[in-house]
């Protein structure tokens, strides 16, 4: 079978921007339609946001039993900023287990990651230098661009009180938005273009910006399918086109 599968796709934006959104909207194609119009095979997610949200209830545990906190401050607050790296460490861990575990078949399988970083705590560069050789290789970019007003907008649109933990409908308070997602590296790494590469970890990986100001992703249906096949049908070009296309699974 040729490959017509992004092997890994990172999908990067400021917080409520779209993200989830679009992988709940992949979800609900049949496969073999996703793979002919997104280039998205078999789909398999990894996500930092359930990984971050496990060590705050740890830390709430530990609180209640009258024991020192491990990650957080009681107000909702990384104690070290490498915490941040860690989380980028642990989804590259992941995905070295499902390369151990699993026979991934390249051009049939996607790996779909997706997490948000702010300037102040090092920003998408310094989550980069954390990404392993292995992701990096065999990876492209989605970054769903919003302004950070958008993103606030959202985020308190999706806020849901009774489900803190869910990947979404979790969302924070304006005061965090403002500190760790205000100021956003984006554009000084891709040097505002809307499609390229950026080394990461000694590889070219190609990009492309997909335009979510006017927020299509909240609607679904098949203006979000269109836009989304577009904007990826012209990455996979890029990638398609790059010697670690054949980079072994």
């Amino acid at each position: 079978m040729s490959k017509n599968a992004f092997d890994v796709l990172l999908l990067l934006a400021r917080p409520a921007a779209g993200k989830s959104e679009i992988i709940h909207y992949l979800k609900q194609i049949p496969e073999q339609e996703r793979l002919k119009r997104f280039h998205i095979g078999v789909m398999d997610e990894i996500d930092d946001f359930p990984m971050l949200w496990a060590w705050f209830e740890e830390d709430d545990l530990l609180s209640r039993m009258r024991k020192p906190r491990l990650h957080s401050t009681p107000d909702g607050y990384f104690k070290k900023t490498y915490f941040w790296d860690l989380l980028i460490e642990r989804i590259s861990l992941e995905y070295q287990k499902r390369l151990r575990d699993y026979p991934f078949i390249p051009g049939e399988v996607t790996t779909l990651v997706e997490f948000a970083r702010g300037s102040q705590h090092g920003g998408f560069r310094r989550a980069f230098e954390h990404l392993s050789s292995e992701m990096a290789q065999r990876a492209a970019i989605l970054y769903v661009c919003v302004s950070y007003a958008e993103s606030l907008r959202k985020n308190r649109r999706r806020f849901n009180p009774e489900r803190p933990d869910s990947v979404l409908q979790h969302g924070l308070p304006d005061d965090k938005m403002e500190r760790l997602y205000k100021d956003s590296d984006w554009d000084k790494l891709s040097g505002g273009a809307d499609q390229g590469t950026l080394q990461i970890q000694g590889f070219n990986v190609p990009f492309i910006v997909f335009e979510n100001e006017d927020d299509i992703t909240t609607s679904g249906g098949e203006r979000l399918g269109a836009r989304l096949e577009e904007t990826l049908g012209r990455l996979w070009k890029l990638y398609s086109s790059s010697p670690k296309f054949f980079a072994p699974r």
